[in-house]
């Protein structure tokens, strides 16, 4: 049973969270509304009108408060619909972290294992760059979460005025390092910074500056950009 969850894990998590939170809301935007159906040898995930092409993350049982990495699942290991999920894998054996290379995790000792498994989910969804993870039902008691593997899936861009938002949005989602969540975001998107713990300076596309400051305890105390004032 996890209790909560390694370092190495939540670091890996935290280095996504702005910039897959902002995926995330793009890929909420984009998928109709509708009920889903999904042919997994052919990697295909149906919503309403829409068809994607699709991997899968990994499943959660309610029941038994359990993640299953899509790589472990039995029916599914090796196929091509489990190919991201092996990424991840990958990731983790490379880095030793151990969330990644389990194949069962058992999320019972947390206080939320759902949020727990959310956790999962997202950090999933960042080691493989994916554009968001759908989380849908597939039975009364278990979650299956894909991950889509398609350019029709719109990828969020840096935008300067939601800039502030995102950054805020992603360092309340782990809450351990707000320079890790404000580097990691920079670093997705191929931005160039510079700074130091007090400080972070990007310079954003279209020749603008964001300057993102932390106060004594290591939180965002603010987000400026200069060029639109």
């Amino acid at each position: 049973m996890i209790t909560q969850f390694g370092d190495a894990f939540l670091y890996e998590a935290e280095r996504h969270a702005a910039w897959g939170a902002a995926q995330l809301e793009a890929l909420t935007d984009f998928l109709p509304d509708g009920p889903w159906t999904a042919d997994l040898p052919a990697c295909v995930y149906r919503q309403g009108d829409l068809e994607l092409r699709v991997a899968v993350l990994g499943t959660y049982d309610m029941t038994e408060r359990s993640w299953l990495w899509g790589w472990a699942n039995p029916g599914l290991r090796g196929t091509p619909v489990v190919a991201l999920a092996e990424q991840v894998e990958r990731f983790g054996r490379a880095r030793g972290i151990d969330e990644f290379t389990e194949e069962l995790l058992d999320l019972s000792g947390f206080p939320d294992p759902r949020l727990a498994a959310e956790t999962v989910a997202f950090a999933g969804m960042g080691v493989a760059g994916a554009p968001g993870y759908i989380g849908v039902a597939a039975g009364p008691d278990t979650q299956v979460y894909f991950l889509p593997d398609d350019a029709q899936v719109p990828r969020a861009t840096v935008d300067p005025i939601t800039l502030p938002r995102m950054l805020t949005t992603g360092a309340g989602l782990i809450g351990r390092s707000a320079h890790r969540v404000v580097t990691g975001y920079f670093e997705h998107h191929g931005v160039p910074w510079q700074g130091d713990a007090r400080q972070v300076v990007a310079e954003l596309p279209g020749g603008l500056r964001a300057e993102v400051e932390f106060d004594a305890e290591g939180r965002i105390a603010a987000v400026r950009l200069p060029a639109l004032s």
